[in-house]
């Protein structure tokens, strides 16, 4: 492709409302355009990006045994009241009418849709396992869309689904597409690892996240150095290994601790260290008002609370429910006397003698022992995991590190098939419940996860499967005839040798090209011009290390094939 039939318009500078790096570099690089908020046009180079995503995914969905299909976006209201999620799914589901008043959404996800379909078609349990998916965009409502394809409204998504007999063929169906993803991820030439994730708003009974690894991402993944295990910090299991505290402790007293509302601000006042201070935070849990406690330098973890309660939503109580369920304002609440369920993460059984809120203005507990002196209706794995935490599996040490989701697969089970009556007569003409499980990768997200992991201050660094070209060929001197017609040879012969190139035959200063070879993130280049042509050599530089060479003109289709070979071998063994 030539630069000059192509619109890649570059810009010199980020505009003022890009916030990440990929959105600021795709923005630069001319790869994509806003339309309105969330809503973004992948020009040529963007959606040559996209494609080859895309391309890669499709290959390894087949090689799964999973085939492509496409539903409508927009789906019937019908559906999604079949199994609740017109009411449960929230804002983000962009509802409306047609104009004969029937309701409909755009589709965030096709779970109703593809059930609909199948139990539709299939009887026998001779019909199973079905195994389809599609590459289509979605649109989710988010209240905040920021950050360019990392949170748009409106996206590109590869959702997949399978419909199996027995849970064991489920369980196959399940393993199929991890080892899938796993290939996927691993041939776009990007770092990520799988961790096990809580199912969200999709449901199901287990599930995990493919994130690539970023110092940018949104997410904070845990995971142990010495086994396999990595979780997102929602799922990531705390195992409290020790023994219930059987120290004797003191009566309760109560000390005044005005203006103290941080458990830092009471830790100073007191002279105690926060782990001796027991965090007692409310919440409302599907409208009602419970109390979670943690030591104080833990934190609470609001979807072990959700999953614990099998809610549907759990939401930070607001400062005018602090003050009903308590008598004071926020900041004194404590566990004493508290006329809600209480519920205590288990590593408190560990200590005793702790300070607690006394739920009144400026004054806290002391010598609390949490059996004793509070009624705690459950105890379990409530807060979120640390360094200082030992493996869930291993015992091992863990980590914690950043990562943008990119894939998410979920063993859905019967929550569907169940609510849609998606059912199938089995060996003995029985009718049986189908097993799905639903799988989704974010397409237009992995490219701007690819650039979040892959820059530098010059712009993009595409890894070579997901750069829109492999290689880009600058001519330097388009007025010059013989500059010319050297730099067309070369770009025939690396078009005849599979190479994708992108000629940039602009008349542009040198300075200008080079800026854009760089900006654009394409993994190799190179640059023809009168006095390397005078001295018998092309210019060509690794983008990813910046490293530069020279290589022949009398011999050119071997050495570019030897150091392309070097270039591709560098991300591979990165």
């Amino acid at each position: 492709m030539r630069f000059s039939s192509c619109y890649i318009p570059t810009l010199k500078e980020s505009p003022a409302d890009a916030e990440v790096v990929s959105h600021k570099l795709l923005l630069r690089a001319g790869m994509v355009r806003r339309l309105t908020s969330g809503l973004y046009i992948y020009l040529p180079l963007g959606l040559r990006v996209i494609e080859k995503i895309g391309r890669i995914v499709r290959e390894e969905m087949e090689k799964a045994d999973f085939r492509e299909l496409l539903m409508p976006m927009v789906q019937p209201a019908d559906l999604w009241k079949e199994t609740g999620r017109w009411e449960h799914y929230g804002k983000e589901l962009l509802r409306f009418k047609d104009r004969n008043e029937r309701e409909y959404c755009l589709g965030p996800t096709h779970e109703e849709v593809i059930t609909d379909l199948v139990r539709g078609e299939v009887r026998s349990y001779r019909q199973l396992p079905v195994r389809l998916y599609q590459i289509q965009t979605k649109f989710r409502d988010e209240i905040r869309p920021r950050f360019g394809l990392m949170r748009g409204r409106e996206f590109v998504m590869k959702d997949g689904y399978s419909f199996d007999a027995t849970t064991e063929g489920a369980e196959k169906s399940y393993k199929a597409m991890y080892d899938a993803y796993m290939r996927v991820f691993k041939r776009l030439g990007l770092r990520f690892r799988a961790v096990e994730a809580d199912t969200g708003s999709i449901g199901g009974n287990f599930s995990h996240e493919f994130m690539v690894l970023a110092d940018t991402g949104e997410d904070t993944i845990a995971f142990c150095h010495d086994c396999e295990y990595a979780a997102n910090v929602e799922r990531a299991e705390v195992v409290w290994k020790g023994q219930p505290a059987t120290a004797a402790c003191p009566a309760m007293e109560t000390v005044a601790t005005p203006g103290a509302h941080s458990v830092e601000e009471v830790a100073a006042m007191l002279d105690v260290p926060a782990s001796s201070i027991v965090k007692t935070m409310l919440f409302k849990v599907d409208g009602q008002t419970v109390a979670v406690l943690v030591r104080g330098d833990r934190e609470v973890n609001d979807i072990k609370l959700k999953n614990l309660m099998k809610a549907q939503e759990v939401e930070l109580a607001d400062a005018a429910t602090v003050q009903a369920a308590t008598g004071a304002p926020v900041g004194f609440a404590g566990p004493v006397g508290l006329g809600v369920p209480v519920y205590a993460d288990a590593e408190l059984q560990g200590g005793t003698d702790y300070v607690v809120g006394a739920n009144a203005a400026d004054a806290h507990i002391r010598h609390i022992d949490l059996k004793r002196d509070a009624s705690v209706t459950a105890w379990g794995d409530l807060r979120t995991i640390t360094t200082e935490d030992q493996c869930p599996r291993c015992g091992g040490r863990m980590e914690l590190t950043r990562g943008i989701e990119v894939g998410h697969i979920f063993m859905l089970g019967l929550k569907y098939s169940q609510a849609m009556h998606a059912v199938f007569l089995d060996e003995n003409g029985k009718e049986q419940i189908m097993i799905m499980g639903c799988y989704g990768i974010g397409v237009s997200r992995v490219a701007a996860a690819a650039i979040e992991q892959n820059h530098d201050e010059h712009g993009i660094v595409f890894p070579p499967p997901v750069a829109p070209f492999e290689c880009m060929l600058l001519n330097l001197d388009p007025r010059s005839e013989e500059v010319n017609a050297k730099v067309e040879e070369i770009y025939a012969l690396l078009q005849g040798m599979g190479v994708e190139v992108l000629m940039d035959d602009r008349e542009e200063r040198p300075g200008v090209k080079f800026k854009d070879a760089d900006l654009l993130g394409i993994p190799a280049q190179l640059v023809v011009g009168g006095k390397g042509l005078a001295r018998g050599i092309v210019e060509c530089k690794d983008r990813r290390t910046g490293e530069k060479g020279e290589l022949s003109v009398d011999s050119l289709e071997q050495d570019f094939t030897a150091w392309i070979e070097k270039v591709r071998q560098g991300w591979a063994s990165r």
